[in-house]
C-alpha cells in the first residue's frame, strides 16, 4: 500500500494556510511550555469563540441548546470544550483528547541549597527523558508560586532576551575518561540533574553568602521567598523559542510537541466547528507522561463529572443516561507517534512506520510487544475513520511505534475505551521524541488539523 508525499499535492492556497497554522503554533509552542499555561491560552482561545465557563452556567442554571459552547477547568491544568450538538448527548459524542504535560525537570519542594559557592536546586524529572540531554544547555524556570496567604505568583525566568537563563552543568571531556564508560543511562544519574542558578556572594555575609543574595533576589524580583517553594509547582524546560527547522522551513523545531502538536491541532478543529449533529468535545488532559495518574489526568472523573454537568443542563441527565452517551460516543486519542529516522532504521519495520509528510497517522494500538497496556481499535471503527479521511481528502498513514520487540508505549486510549466507547490513537509523527527540541512536518500538523475537524463534524 503506496501513498505519496502529501507536499506534492498542495495548491498555493494550502501552501499559505500550512504557513499560517504553523506560525500559530510555534506561538502556541512559545506560550505553553507547562500544562497551566496551555491551559490559560486554551481558555483565553475558547472566550473568544464564544465559549461559556461551565461553572458560570450552573451558578446561573443555564439551560443549554445546540449550538452553545462551554469549557470546563479543571485545577487549571486539564481542561474540555464542549459544542452542544443538535442529538441528545445520550446518542453519544465526537471527542478529541490529548495531553498538554510534556517530560521536564520538576523543582522538589525543599530545592535550594550552596555548595562551593554555588547556589542549586534540587530537581526531581518528570516522565521518560534521556538525562544525558538536559546538561549544558539553557534552560528556564516556568511555573507557579502559592503563598500561606493565598496568592498566586506565576513564575517565567529565562525566556525574554532580557531574563537570565539557568542550567545544569556537564563535566568536561579532559577529565570525563570514567563517565566515558558509563552506559547511556548513567552517564548523568537523576540526583546530578541540579539546576545551577547563582555564584555570586552577597557582601558582610558569612554564611551561605550565594544563597542569601540569591534569596533576596527571588524576594524582590519576584516576590516570594524560600519556605514558598514548599507549596510551589517549578518545573524547569528548554529557554527559546520554536523556530522553523531545516532549509526550505518544511518543519518545526520546539518544545514539548508530545503532545502540544495534538493539543493544538484539536483545539483549532473544535474552535473552527460552529454548528453540529453531534455534541462535539476536546479534553486536554495533564499527567499522561508518568501514567494518566491524579485529579487532572485522564483516569481521573473530571471527564465524567463534566459530562454529567452538562447533561444536566440540557435537561437530559440521568446515570444511565450518562453511561450510554460514554458507550455510543467515539474518540480520537489524540497522540504523536515516533517518525522513521534513517539513523536509527534498525528500530523501524518501514512497512508499519510513520513517515515525515505522508499524513496524520493512526495507530490501530499501542502498549509494548504483546501490545500490553494497549487500546486495540477494532476494524469496523478503523474503516469508518478511514472512510471518513477519504471522504475529506485528508492523508493519512497507518503506524506501529517500532519493532515489536525492541519498546513501546502507550496513551490515554485506553482509559477512554474502558468506558465503552469506540477509540483509536492519530496525530502527528515526531523526529526526536521526548529531547529537549522535537521536530514535527508543517505537512502533517496541517493534516491533523483537517482530520480532527473531519472526525468533528462527520463520526
Amino acid at each position: 500500500m503506496e501513498r505519496k508525499n502529501a507536499w506534492l499535492s498542495y495548491t498555493d492556497e494550502q501552501l499559505n494556510e500550512i504557513e499560517t497554522l504553523s506560525k500559530n503554533y510555534r506561538r502556541f509552542l512559545d506560550m505553553g511550555k507547562t500544562e497551566r499555561e496551555c491551559v490559560s491560552f486554551t481558555i483565553d482561545m475558547a472566550k473568544k469563540h464564544g465559549y461559556m465557563d461551565l461553572n458560570d452556567c450552573i451558578a446561573n442554571n443555564k439551560k443549554l441548546q445546540p449550538g452553545d459552547k462551554v469549557y470546563a477547568n479543571c485545577m487549571g491544568k486539564a481542561i474540555a470544550l464542549f459544542l452542544i450538538g443538535k442529538k441528545p448527548i445520550e446518542q453519544g459524542m465526537n471527542i478529541l483528547g490529548a495531553h498538554i504535560d510534556s517530560p521536564r525537570i520538576d523543582v522538589k519542594q525543599n530545592p535550594l541549597y550552596e555548595d562551593s559557592e554555588f547556589v542549586l536546586l534540587d530537581t526531581h524529572y518528570y516522565g521518560g527523558i534521556k538525562k544525558y540531554q538536559w546538561v549544558a544547555i539553557p534552560l528556564a524556570i516556568h511555573g507557579v508560586v502559592a503563598k500561606k496567604d493565598g496568592t498566586v505568583i506565576n513564575v517565567v525566568i529565562g525566556e525574554d532576551e532580557n531574563d537570565p537563563v539557568v542550567g545544569i552543568t556537564d563535566l568536561l571531556i579532559h577529565l570525563s575518561a570514567d563517565q566515558m564508560q558509563k552506559t547511556a543511562a548513567k552517564v548523568v544519574e537523576g540526583e546530578s540533574l541540579d539546576v545551577l542558578i547563582g555564584s555570586k556572594p552577597k557582601k558582610d555575609v558569612e554564611k551561605e553568602a550565594v544563597k542569601t543574595y540569591i534569596l533576596d533576589i527571588l524576594k524582590e524580583k519576584y516576590g516570594f521567598e524560600e519556605e514558598d517553594f514548599l507549596s510551589a509547582e517549578l518545573e524547569v524546560v528548554p529557554a527559546g523559542k520554536a523556530r522553523d527547522f531545516g532549509l526550505d522551513r518544511s518543519m518545526v523545531m520546539g518544545y514539548g510537541q508530545d503532545d502540544r502538536v495534538c493539543a493544538y491541532t484539536s483545539l483549532e478543529a473544535i474552535l473552527e466547528v460552529n454548528d453540529a449533529e453531534k455534541t462535539c468535545c476536546c479534553i486536554l488532559v495533564d499527567k499522561e507522561e508518568i501514567g494518566s495518574v491524579g485529579a487532572t489526568s485522564m483516569d481521573s472523573r473530571f471527564f465524567e463529572n463534566t459530562i454529567a454537568e452538562i447533561m444536566n443542563l440540557t435537561g437530559e441527565y440521568s446515570e444511565l443516561k450518562l453511561r450510554r452517551a460514554l458507550t455510543n460516543s467515539k474518540m480520537l486519542s489524540s497522540d504523536v507517534s515516533a517518525a522513521f529516522d534513517p539513523l536509527y532504521s534498525s528500530v523501524y519495520e518501514k512497512k508499519n512506520t510513520a513517515f515525515f509528510g505522508y499524513g496524520v497517522v493512526f495507530n490501530k494500538f499501542t502498549g509494548a510487544r504483546g501490545k500490553g497496556g494497549s487500546n486495540d481499535a477494532n476494524a469496523e471503527y478503523i474503516s469508518e475513520i478511514r472512510r471518513i479521511m477519504d471522504d475529506n481528502n485528508v492523508r493519512f498513514q497507518t503506524a506501529e511505534l517500532g519493532k515489536v520487540d525492541v519498546g513501546g508505549g502507550g496513551t490515554i486510549a485506553y482509559i477512554s475505551a474502558n468506558l465503552g466507547m469506540q477509540v483509536i490513537d492519530s496525530g502527528v509523527a515526531v523526529l526526536s521524541m521526548h529531547a529537549p527540541w522535537e521536530i514535527t512536518s508543517k505537512s502533517d500538523i496541517y493534516e491533523a488539523k483537517k482530520c480532527y475537524m473531519a472526525f468533528l463534524k462527520n463520526a
